[in-house]
């Protein structure tokens, strides 16, 4: 698969709250107009208290009344191997955040095997990979994101893809099994980066002073396998949208006032 990548810009907001809504904001306006063309609309969330976030000050936009969600697909770029009802769960906390309240219909909600589906959790990654494929692209065997959301961690992971792991290096799959993760649980599913990296948008979300290194070190193009937030990127954006204390190590020529 041949890669084109956008360069890496920073939208900067004032406080998370600000940042939320203004994030959420943007992805409505992309959702309403992709499905007012008719268009499919894939989504890649993600969880943690910024992509919550995001999803809850969407729920709150008027524009949420007047989309056709039928036409709305989501996913998660990775998940915790937990039970289903369990609320650390990325999807479970978008379903609360926004899903649950939005007339999507069910078959639309691509969540993950959960621990107590009756999978191994290698098999539950193999399921979820089957899932990717069904709705695959013409050259690829996983959908086309339009948006795929990422936050990054103090370490500068990305989904459930750790510094100086084995799964960040890992491009002939789409979804593999993540074992002993350094982050509690132990035991997740995750994309691997062809599948981020063929988004057409790649938007990461952060918050707070302890975020700014690892922002920092991602601009600055570290090596994706000890800083794996450098090696996220778009194909037509690479957007980190940011509050002003993680962004205290961004340097003024990236930061994009126009966006």
């Amino acid at each position: 698969m041949v890669e084109f990548w956008a360069e890496k810009r920073v939208v900067i907001a004032s406080n998370p709250e600000a940042l939320a809504t203004s994030v959420a904001s943007r992805l409505l306006s992309r959702v309403v107009k992709r499905t007012e063309r008719g268009k499919t609309v894939h989504l890649s969330l993600t969880g943690g208290s910024m992509g919550g976030a995001v999803l809850a000050a969407a729920a709150l936009d008027p524009r949420v009344a007047t989309i056709d969600w039928s036409r709305v697909h989501f996913w998660w770029s990775d998940e915790r191997f937990l039970s289903g009802s369990d609320p650390e769960r990325n999807d479970r906390q978008s379903r609360v955040a926004l899903l649950d309240s939005i007339a999507v219909p069910s078959e639309n909600i691509h969540a993950a095997p959960s621990s107590d589906d009756g999978l191994s959790l290698d098999e539950a990654a193999e399921r979820y990979a089957d899932e990717l494929l069904r709705f695959g692209a013409p050259d690829q065997p996983w959908p086309r994101f339009d948006v795929c959301f990422l936050g990054v961690g103090p370490d500068a992971h990305i989904a459930s893809l750790f510094p100086d792991r084995p799964e960040i290096q890992i491009t002939d799959r789409s979804v593999v099994a993540v074992r002993d993760s350094p982050k509690p649980p132990p035991d997740r599913i995750t994309m691997t980066r062809p599948v981020i990296n063929s988004a057409e948008r790649v938007w990461m979300v952060l918050a707070g002073p302890d975020k700014a290194a690892a922002l920092g070190l991602a601009l600055a193009g570290a090596s994706y396998e000890s800083v794996p937030a450098a090696g996220a990127k778009g194909r037509k954006r690479t957007i980190f949208f940011v509050d002003e204390a993680a962004a205290e190590q961004v340097p003024p020529e990236l930061i994009d006032r126009d966006y």
